[in-house]
């Protein structure tokens, strides 16, 4: 973050937290910015200091409202796959990409977008069980191993002493 021109592009550049929070809660409303963004400090006793106090003490959940600032606030386009997995302060936007109008957003669309995450990690996990090298579990694999290498005579920890 030492090169300022590669980051006076960056609609985050020179804005500080409490701006970020202050301008996409007087927009969208605490209750949109939980049905987004999942966090707690939206959704109990809401207001912008308890909210920023808390994303300086978070890092991941500050890099999700720092990106839903740029991508739904400001209506970036998606950042390259290598961008993406920096920091959003620390990306840099072409000069070509100017921020827009913030995304209209609803109640509607964020319960039908938690429900694609759902169905989509839902995916994620059977295929994570289904291409499993085997659905036996780590002690039934364990008994196995130590059972091989193990006779009764030998002492499975010397090597360790």
């Amino acid at each position: 973050m030492n090169d300022p021109i590669g980051y006076q592009n960056n609609p985050l550049h020179g804005v500080s937290l409490k701006t970020v929070v202050t301008e996409i809660a007087n927009h969208y409303g605490f209750e949109i910015l939980y049905a987004y963004l999942n966090l707690n400090c939206f959704k109990n006793k809401p207001n912008i200091d308890s909210s920023v106090k808390f994303l300086k003490k978070t890092d991941w959940a500050r890099e999700k409202v720092e990106a839903f600032y740029l991508y739904q606030y400001k209506s970036l386009p998606r950042a390259s796959e290598e961008q993406f997995q920096l920091p959003p302060r620390e990306r840099i936007i072409p000069m070509n990409q100017k921020p827009g109008m913030p995304a209209e957003l609803s109640l509607e669309d964020a319960e039908a977008l938690r429900e694609k995450r759902a169905r989509k990690t839902a995916m994620r996990n059977q295929n994570r069980s289904t291409t499993s090298t085997s659905s036996r579990s780590y002690s039934s694999r364990y008994e196995k191993s130590t059972e091989s290498s193990f006779n009764g005579s030998e002492d499975p920890w010397a090597k360790w002493r």
